[in-house]
Order: C-alpha cells, then structure tokens, then sequence
C-alpha cells in the first residue's frame, strides 16, 4: 500500500493541569505543577472521509529554554506559541502524506519560531505533537497499528524530502530499515534520581502510600535501571552518589546506571575531575562500573564546540537538549559523541531518522558504535507515555526514562470513567491501585503490548469535554 495523501483540516488545542505529589528538581528547576498539552487533528483523505486523532504532551518549563530571566509561566507560553504556530501551517489545505506535511513546514516553523524569540528546540515542540496526532488519525483510518503502519511506512518516510538537513541518508534504503524494525513485548522503565529525591527510607512528605524515596521505588517496582541526575558540584555530586550506591549495591543482581549531567558543566575538564573522584572512591567500585553512558553533560551553548572523544572512549557521551535540529546529531558524532536521546516531545520522525542514522553508520563501522537512548520522564499515564513508549519501542530501545508515575499519582484527579476507559483499552500497561489508575511495572517492566491496537498507541482518550481549551 503507497503512503496515503491527505489534507489537515482542523486542529484543536487543550489543557489539563498536572500536579507533582512530590517536587522534581532538574537542571535550573524545581518542579511542583505544569500544563498538559492534548492535541487533537482531524485529517481529510483522497476519498473524502474524515477522521480524528489525537497526542498529549506536558509543557515542560527550564528544559527547552533554560534562560533564569524566564518564569515558567513564560515557557509554557513559548510552547503554546510553537503549538499554534505549526498548526497555523499544517493547515494550509493541501495533500500531503503524514512525513509530508511534516518536510514541508520544517524550516518554516523553525523560521517562524525565531521570528517570535523561539529556539530551534521549541519551535520543533509544536509539530512533534501534531505529527503524533495525524499518525494516530491516519493509521485509525486504514485500521492498522502504528508498528505495522511505520513498517509498511505508510507515513511515507522520504529523507529526501528534507534536503541537505538529512543529506547523509539520501541513498540509505529506509524501507528495508522501516520493515526490519521489531517492537518488543516489554520495556525496562529506567527510574531517575533528581537532584532533591530522598535516597533512603521513607519520610513520609506525601502520605498516599506510594513510594516516596529511592529506596522504596526499587522495592516496590523492583528496577534495575536507574539515571542519576549530578548538579556540577563536584563534592556534592560525589557525596550524593555515594549515598544512592549504598542503596543500589543492596540488589543481588546487576543494575545499570545513566548520569545524567543535564548541561551542569561548563567544561569537559570539570566532569573528568568528578569521573576519576568517582573512580578512586571505594564505596562507588559497583556503581561506576555500571554506568552505561553519560547524558549532555556541557551546556548547550559549548556542548558542540569542542571534541568529547576522550571522554566517550571512558563511556560513550549522548546528547540532549542540543538536539535542536535534524543536523544536530551527526555533528555531534563528529565531536565524538556517540549516541543521541529520543525524546516524543523533540519528534518522532526525528528519532526514527537519527534510528536509521545509527543503522547506517553502524554498518558502515562493522560495529555498533553508535545508538539511541529513551529519556523521557515527564510523560503522563495516558497518551503521552504510551506513545512514548511506542515510539521507543519500534526503533529497539529497550530500556527507557520514566519517572511520571513516581513524580504524579498516575490519574487521580482524572474523571473515573476516563481512567476506566484507559484501564479498559491497555489493561497490561495499567492497573488500578492506591485509588487511582496507574502505569503497572513489575520486576522493573513495562508490559507494552496492547500499544499494538488501531491508531498511534490509543486505545482510549482523555474526556475531551473536561479539558479546557488553550488560549
């Protein structure tokens, strides 16, 4: 079947506040609420019909632009601007298909952005959540999956659309890399460790019967995979580290640990002094040798100014937050960075492209050198985290970030009868406990098979009516 043509006629935009049960710390924030995004998109096909779809996404603030002068009132407002502005242009009428529409408008929105104070990484925020809700749409209208719509790529996935920003992959065959992909039936959920979460025992801040320290989310979800968070003190760090160890090293069987330095170092020089502290202290032996790759450590104003190789050949280095544009990532592997994270709320098809990036490459090394990493925490039970979890699932990362349920009581505060319809739609990703419908790990899995169904992942919705639309 070719990749199906069709028009954009409607976007709609809402909101739904997400309180934290317990404060995140992150980078330059520390985080107690924030607005959900949901979008809906209606999409007219060749033959006349019609049909919904839908995506959801927190407007996360002091992530996509971590300027102090900023309120976090003002990065929502950021987001919500790249929210309009990209279905302002999808909207122009003509037909396209899903990869499409998403090639024609990408250097209009980002020039769009740029006109109104917006960087690339914000600017990108808007079609990200747009290009989920037409996939939704268009795999829901032919009745397939989104693993076997993307297999059969009936977004219709051309590189070549995209000009010089993906250059590298004009000749790579993406069909044959589409249909090679294989989702899994599980996906280890890798917890996060913020910079202010308790590390042990239970202090009893919250009193709702979940899991409030480190020490209680390894007992009750039984993880094995963990990514740590280190502020750029290096005697902070250390000491912190330290401690989280002394929790970690109790499990009879192996862990494995992401650090995550959240753009904290102005320099290179700074983190090899805080990775050979690390080594020389006794009580860390276990925890350094099981740390798989380091995250964005340098800011993103120098993290691609000079070259990382020597720190990633002691482990591999990725990028985060400097993943602004398509281009991002291979001048990044220039500098010896070796991997790249895939996020929803940078885009799917920039995580499938920078996917085929690393198939490539890989091949062309003989070696796996190369590869992607799932980060993500912010993602909340519901559309978010399934089409999260969906995305990183087809392009073979088993282990991926998520803290939205330690973070948030999963969906209390949700009207019942929405909670019972996603309850319903993935009882395997799902359970009902503490009052409340919640995501449902056990032994440190995620059991994600029912993201299979018809559509992108949704096999329910949010209750549109309790959702207040966005100014």
């Amino acid at each position: 079947m070719n990749a199906p043509l069709f028009s954009v006629r409607e976007v709609r935009l809402y909101e739904r506040d997400v309180h934290l049960r317990m404060p995140f710390r992150f980078g330059v924030v520390t985080l107690t609420e924030a607005p959900q995004c949901f979008v809906r998109v209606r999409i007219e096909l060749a033959d006349g019909r019609s049909q919904w779809g839908a995506a959801a996404e927190l407007l996360a603030p002091k992530w996509f632009d971590k300027n102090e002068a900023l309120s976090n009132e003002n990065n929502f407002d950021q987001l919500r601007l790249a929210l309009r502005l990209a279905a302002g242009a999808y909207m122009d009428g003509k037909a396209r298909t899903a990869f499409g529409h998403f090639a024609a408008h990408y250097d209009e929105q980002i020039e769009a952005g740029a006109t109104h104070g917006l960087n690339s990484l914000i600017a990108n925020y808007g079609p990200a959540q747009l290009d989920r809700a037409i996939l939704d749409a268009l795999f829901l209208s032919v009745g397939c999956s989104f693993y076997d719509g993307m297999r059969d790529n009936l977004a219709g996935i051309d590189p070549t659309l995209l000009g010089h920003h993906v250059g590298d992959l004009a000749e790579f065959d993406m069909p044959r890399f589409l249909a090679q992909l294989a989702p899994a039936d599980t996906i280890a959920a890798r917890h996060t460790v913020g910079l202010v979460d308790v590390i042990g025992g239970h202090p009893g801040q919250v009193g709702d019967g979940l899991p409030e320290s480190l020490e209680e989310a390894v007992a009750t979800y039984g993880h094995r995979y963990f990514k740590l968070k280190v502020g750029g003190n290096i005697n902070a760090d250390l000491a912190r580290l330290i401690e989280i160890a002394a929790v970690l090293d109790r499990a009879p069987q192996p862990y494995f640990v992401s650090l995550d330095g959240n753009e904290q170092f102005n320099d290179i020089a700074v983190l090899f002094e805080l990775w050979r502290r690390m080594q020389d202290a006794p009580q860390l032996q276990r925890l350094v040798a099981s740390i798989l790759f380091i995250e964005q450590p340098i800011t993103r104003t120098h993290a691609l100014d000079g070259d990382v190789s020597a720190l990633s050949r002691v482990k591999p280095v990725i990028i985060d937050e400097s993943d602004d544009e398509l281009g991002a990532f291979p001048r990044a592997r220039s500098l010896g960075y070796a991997g790249v994270s895939s996020k929803c709320c940078k885009g799917l098809y920039k995580s499938i492209l920078n996917a085929a990036r690393c198939a490539h490459w890989n091949a062309e090394a003989g070696a796996p050198r190369c590869f992607m990493t799932g980060e993500d925490l912010t993602t909340q039970a519901g559309l978010a985290v399934q089409q999260d979890l969906a995305l990183v699932n087809l392009i073979g990362i088993r282990h991926v970030e998520r803290n939205g349920h330690h973070y948030v009581n999963g969906m209390a505060g949700l009207p019942a009868t929405e909670q019972t319809m996603f309850l319903t739609g993935h009882p395997d990703l799902y359970e009902h406990k503490y009052g409340a419908v919640r995501l449902k790990i056990r032994a440190g899995q995620l059991t994600v098979g029912s993201l299979a169904g018809p559509g992108f992942a949704s096999g329910a919705y949010p209750d549109w009516e309790t959702l207040k639309r966005m100014a």
